[in-house]
């Protein structure tokens, strides 16, 4: 690594998901084994999520070819979606999921190129959901598009997996990060050095393990996320008897001994967790974590459970007073195995 070339020394920082957008990225879902025998019932709330987003800011999707955009553009009609506000970009992806596969914009409004691309190496969550070709290239594509320039760290890294306050602390997992079938070749320093060198940060959380059901091997984004620049929202297993209950325990612990980059403890909200999603068996990942933070919204997955998505909304409106927090049905969602958070990429404004 060439110290003297790397964003964090070209003075760029991953901005916080609360500060102003330019846009959303979004990559339309088709891929049909990820949503097994349900792809047709995502596509009305996705189409709401984009609606709510298109209040504040626009929204660009990638698509794979003119058919696409011609069904992504009729489902958007059908839900009364500003079309004004959407732009398409023929960019193929092999799956939906935006956060991982998207561009990590970072910023520098001093220098002369204001806005830069990292595209990190991308392998579908440690080989899982082969092929993912098409993945790997999207943020390279978007940085030929806008003509700016795209580091490549040649390391695997995922959007999902890192939470930043904006100050210089980001938030992660050893659970996903140290996971041999990411970077089995780096030690925990070196990750730590491609985190300070190429997103711009400092100061580096480590929790432990993510939730049950969660195929990334332990996303931040489904646990433990930044409100503000000092605070996080964190979950909460009730249930003593749930295999989340001793994780998010631990987690917790973990949060009150953490320092931020100024030397001071966290201001923890802890938020519960739905009562279990299962389908067909299968213990889904659904956790009001995965919210998205727009620029008019903060857009919070539900799950059909009356208790816990009114308590969850109600302690995130007080965590963003200045946003609309609205809550979404993401119970055809995250059968897959992510939510709004996993979908979008924000790009920030400079």
């Amino acid at each position: 690594m060439t110290n003297n070339k790397t964003p964090k020394n070209l003075g760029y920082r991953f901005p916080a998901e609360w500060e102003k957008h330019s846009a959303t990225w979004l990559s339309w879902p088709h891929k049909e084994a990820s949503w097994p025998g349900k792809i047709d019932s995502i596509y009305p709330v996705y189409c709401q999520f984009i609606k709510a987003l298109t209040e504040g800011e626009p929204v660009y999707i990638n698509v794979n070819d003119e058919k696409m955009k011609g069904h992504a553009t009729s489902l958007l009609l059908k839900h009364e979606a500003d079309l004004t506000k959407i732009k398409f970009f023929i960019h193929p992806t092999n799956d939906a999921w935006c956060r991982d596969h998207g561009p990590a914009f970072l910023i520098n409004p001093k220098a002369e190129i204001k806005k830069i691309i990292i595209d990190w190496n991308y392998n579908a969550w440690g080989n899982k959901y082969p092929p993912f070709d098409l993945d790997d290239k999207i943020p390279t594509l978007i940085g030929h598009y806008y003509n700016i320039p795209v580091y490549e760290p040649k390391v695997i890294m995922e959007g999902g997996s890192v939470d930043f306050n904006g100050k210089g602390t980001v938030l992660t997992t050893t659970a996903c990060l140290l996971n041999p079938n990411r970077n089995p070749n780096l030690s925990q320093k070196q990750i730590e050095n491609y985190l300070i060198q190429y997103y711009g940060v400092e100061n580096i959380l480590w929790l432990g393990d993510g939730i049950e059901g969660d195929d990334t091997d332990g996303h931040i984004d489904d646990i433990t996320r930044f409100a503000n620049e000092d605070t996080v929202v964190t979950v909460i297993e009730e249930n003593k008897k749930d295999g989340n209950y001793n994780i998010l325990q631990e987690n917790l612990k973990t949060l009150k001994s953490m320092r931020l980059e100024n030397g001071k403890q966290l201001n923890i909200v802890e938020i519960p967790m739905p009562a279990p999603v299962i389908y067909e068996d299968h213990k889904l990942p659904a956790s009001y974590a995965n919210f998205y933070i727009g620029n008019a919204a903060v857009v919070v997955p539900t799950y059909r459970d009356e208790k816990n998505d009114r308590k969850a909304l109600d302690i995130l409106t007080k965590c963003f007073p200045d946003r609309k927090v609205i809550g979404l049905d993401s119970t055809d969602i995250i059968w897959g195995l992510g939510s709004f958070h996993c979908l979008s990429q924000q790009e920030p404004e400079v």
